[in-house]
């Protein structure tokens, strides 16, 4: 008789809006598996390319530098990109197709959802995409809200594989798992003591959360 064998998948966890050294080496001993620099300067989390690319030069094997970008011309992407040497771009704003297929490296679409959002249309047109990460929508903001969509939203299956951001803590990250079986999680808010200043402890919690759920494929 023969046996079927499910295959459990590993959530990946990426902390975003690191700003210090200090912050990058807690949260790789932590087990964070990638890192985001906002390369945005409107945000209360904004970091210079100067010190990315010294946070990203300490980095350990296999933790991934992922270099957040809104609405930045293609000149400015390969600049920031070249000097600070993350390996992954995450588009953030209102970019095209066209403009996400010049990234100079691998590259993330993020999506911004709103409770009227077909969010299968919506990420239909970056399908060259490595993944598509699924925030909340907010008409002042291009991330950062703090608050969740609602993950009764999502389509049963996507063409790439998607990160859920969005309002995730160490509260609501296991349920969130559990309900949307994401590629990734991401949080930025959710693990800081103040705007752009990270919790070790809870970025503890949310890793310990994470992995405590097996998502079977």
């Amino acid at each position: 008789m023969g046996s079927v064998v499910t295959a459990v998948m590993r959530v990946r966890i990426k902390f975003c809006g690191i700003t210090s050294v200090a912050d990058a080496a807690a949260a790789v001993v932590a087990g964070a598996d990638a890192l985001g620099f906002v390369f945005y300067p409107p945000s209360p989390r904004y970091v210079t390319p100067a010190l990315a690319a010294e946070i990203v030069a300490g980095l350990p094997p296999f933790v991934t530098a992922v270099g957040l970008f809104v609405n930045a011309t293609p000149e400015e992407v390969r600049s920031i990109v070249a000097e600070t040497a993350v390996s992954v771009v995450q588009f953030h704003g209102d970019e095209s197709p066209a403009a996400c297929r010049g990234a100079p490296c691998r590259w993330i679409k993020a999506i911004r959802v709103a409770p009227d959002t077909d969010i299968e249309a919506a990420a239909a047109p970056y399908a060259e995409a490595s993944a598509v990460l699924l925030d909340t929508y907010d008409a002042a903001l291009y991330g950062g809200s703090g608050r969740t969509f609602d993950w009764a939203q999502l389509p049963a299956q996507l063409a790439r594989p998607f990160v859920l951001a969005g309002g995730l803590t160490p509260d609501n990250v296991a349920e969130a798992v559990r309900r949307t079986r994401p590629y990734a999680v991401d949080v930025s808010g959710g693990i800081e003591r103040a705007k752009g200043r990270k919790d070790p402890h809870k970025m503890r919690r949310f890793v310990t959360e994470v992995n405590q759920v097996e998502c079977q494929t």
